[in-house]
């Protein structure tokens, strides 16, 4: 098994898609590139912890790549705006990829290339790519949020649209239906 530590913005997003990949055993939502110790979910919100809602999600490399990961990561989010998601604005949205080793930078770099190559968005990529330090997990209250609540507005507005992105461009990465 293997890791990976992604920020798109809300976590709720990243957790809904990536329960849906095919290979990925587990996705934790929580925060990390920051300088408190286990913070809260309000102390993130203020955008004085420097941390970012993240998701680190347990996967098996041999049935699905952390590029394929990544990929559907730049599908998902805008990696064009800095600091921002939609109308989540702060820090704490920024769009990053925290690596765990070496290997995982070197392939970061080059699927930001590919993708930066294949035009799909018009602006600069500004995804950062910095090395993890520390994991810290988001409250429990945050954990299958999608699944718990999806006809709340923001589920129906910001997640599932997300969701169903990842459907069309990625049906082969999907787990199958139970």
């Amino acid at each position: 098994m293997a890791e990976a530590t992604l920020g798109g913005g809300c976590f709720w997003c990243l957790e809904a898609v990536y329960q849906g990949v095919r290979g990925v055993t587990a996705v934790k939502s929580g925060y990390a590139g920051g300088h408190l110790a286990n913070p809260s979910y309000e102390q993130v919100c203020t955008g004085r912890t420097g941390h970012a809602e993240v998701v680190q999600i347990a996967f098996d490399p041999a049935v699905v790549s952390y590029a394929d990961l990544l990929r559907i990561f730049f599908t998902i989010h805008d990696p064009t705006t800095p600091n921002r998601q939609g109308n989540d604005v702060g820090t704490q949205y920024r769009s990053i990829i925290l690596t765990h080793d070496e290997e995982q930078a070197a392939i970061a770099r080059a699927v930001i290339g590919e993708i930066a190559a294949a035009g799909l968005w018009d602006g600069k990529i500004v995804t950062a790519v910095e090395r993890l330090a520390q994991f810290w997990p988001a409250e429990a209250e945050h954990d299958d949020y999608f699944n718990r609540n999806p006809l709340s507005g923001y589920c129906r507005a910001v997640v599932a649209p997300k969701v169903q992105k990842f459907r069309k461009g990625f049906s082969h990465l999907m787990k199958a239906a139970a």
